[in-house]
């Protein structure tokens, strides 16, 4: 028997998610073992040397149909699983090589006082964009995107907005509701979002107001095809700080059936993935991917979906930093 087969096989790392020894670089743990992180990055709150922080948000109080997007994080983790390891599509590159990525944990929240969630997630948010950290958020349903713009808005003042979703979500009062179909009239009326600058994309209903954003309905996409959208969303952001948000709910149920409120004649995945890796030139400062409802999911597939958008943004940031950008 030759020296190489007794030799003993050294065995492959594992729980990364807990015993990482750099935040650069990636596993070689088994996708279907260890302790869950997002695409496996080190669990830990230590911002230090950090450029981009994973944060979960298990809020769907605010839900007007079904509710579950509280286990959006989970089940968004879950699936990034077999996502890490590889050169990732379509950016063909490891976005880990140069990019420190930190799984940060879920926001810490009062499940019986509601009308303290706002506060609860800004504040927690607020902490790791003014330390110099790009936050990439998982939802909850939409509302927890009023509360993470407020967090932007401090460090980076008014933003435009790139919104994926079925709906507007411009319905507003004047009570300090929690609901989430209003966080894009909130936001226009408080000055954090610039209307003038901001883009909604797949919609597939009607709300009274547009708050002056620019529309891009379903069918718009269609016609347009992924091109004519890119160009669409260049051209009204230009130069603008920006935000970016991914509601679930912008595919079309035969690719995302786990959602509160689903609505035909949405995008492909193919479609929205295509017109994410296509916006490299815009200055994305902070993104969510929301309204991701497991319980209603068949095969993981609007986990997978919501993995996907999350690599997608991380490819984005990869990319920049590989072109002497910073992502901060």
């Amino acid at each position: 028997m030759t020296q190489a087969l007794l030799s003993p096989v050294r065995p492959r790392d594992t729980d990364c998610a807990v015993y990482a020894k750099s935040l650069l670089g990636g596993s070689h743990e088994p996708m279907y073992g260890g302790v869950l992180s997002f695409m496996r990055r080190k669990l830990t709150r230590n911002l230090a040397g950090v450029d981009v922080a994973v944060w979960g948000i298990p809020f769907d109080a605010a839900t007007s149909n079904r509710p579950g997007a509280r286990f959006g994080p989970q089940g968004v983790r879950r699936a990034s699983a077999i996502l890490e390891g590889d050169p990732q599509y379509p950016f063909r590159a490891d976005p880990f090589e140069s990019l420190a990525v930190i799984d940060y944990g879920d926001c810490a929240l009062d499940y019986g006082r509601h009308a303290d969630a706002p506060s609860q997630i800004e504040g927690q948010a607020s902490e790791v964009v003014q330390a110099g950290v790009t936050l990439l958020s998982i939802g909850g349903d939409h509302y927890v995107t009023w509360p993470l713009l407020k967090a932007h808005a401090k460090k980076y003042g008014p933003m435009a907005l790139v919104q994926f979703d079925a709906h507007q979500d411009t319905w507003f009062d004047e009570e300090e509701r929690i609901d989430h179909g209003s966080f894009v009239a909130r936001a226009v009326k408080e000055g954090i979002v610039r209307p003038d600058r901001s883009i909604q994309i797949g919609i597939r209903t009607h709300a009274p107001e547009t708050c002056g954003l620019e529309i891009i309905y379903g069918e718009d996409v269609a016609d347009l095809g992924v091109g004519g959208v890119v160009e669409r969303i260049k051209a009204r952001v230009g130069d603008a700080r920006v935000y970016v948000s991914f509601d679930i709910d912008c595919l079309d149920p035969a690719f995302a059936p786990g959602t509160g409120t689903p609505v035909a004649g949405g995008l492909s995945s193919r479609e929205a993935l295509m017109i994410l890796s296509r916006l490299g030139g815009l200055d994305v400062v902070g993104a969510d991917v929301v309204e991701v409802a497991p319980a209603y999911d068949h095969a993981d597939i609007t986990s997978i979906a919501g993995a996907a958008v999350m690599q997608h943004y991380l490819g984005l940031f990869a990319a920049r930093r590989r072109h002497g950008r910073d992502v901060s």
